[in-house]
């Protein structure tokens, strides 16, 4: 018997919760990965290439969830897409820079 799974885990269906949890996590693991708790380690990784790939990604689906009409539900989308495009920029900020 096959159980169909949560609407979060449909990739062909809208989620705004996906986009924004998915930049999260990418944006805890960026930090991370740059030794961020230790001050005197922080350190350059190739692998924040990926995890730019992967915000992108994740506001392409958040960027799904615009309407036709403009109300105050886009501009929340919009809110979040900002917010994400600021992710997105501490990413690129520590892979090309650190």
């Amino acid at each position: 018997m096959a159980f169909p799974l949560p609407r979060f885990f449909q990739l062909r269906q809208r989620s705004l919760a996906r986009g924004v949890l998915v930049s999260l996590a990418a944006a805890a693991l960026s930090l991370r990965l740059e030794g961020f708790p230790d001050d005197a380690n922080l350190h350059g990784s190739n692998w924040q290439a990926l995890l730019a790939l992967v915000v992108f990604a994740a506001m392409f689906d958040t960027a799904r969830c615009l309407g036709r009409k403009l109300n105050f539900y886009y501009a929340g989308v919009l809110v979040l897409l900002y917010a994400e495009l600021m992710i997105l920029a501490l990413v690129v900020f520590l892979w090309l820079f650190l």
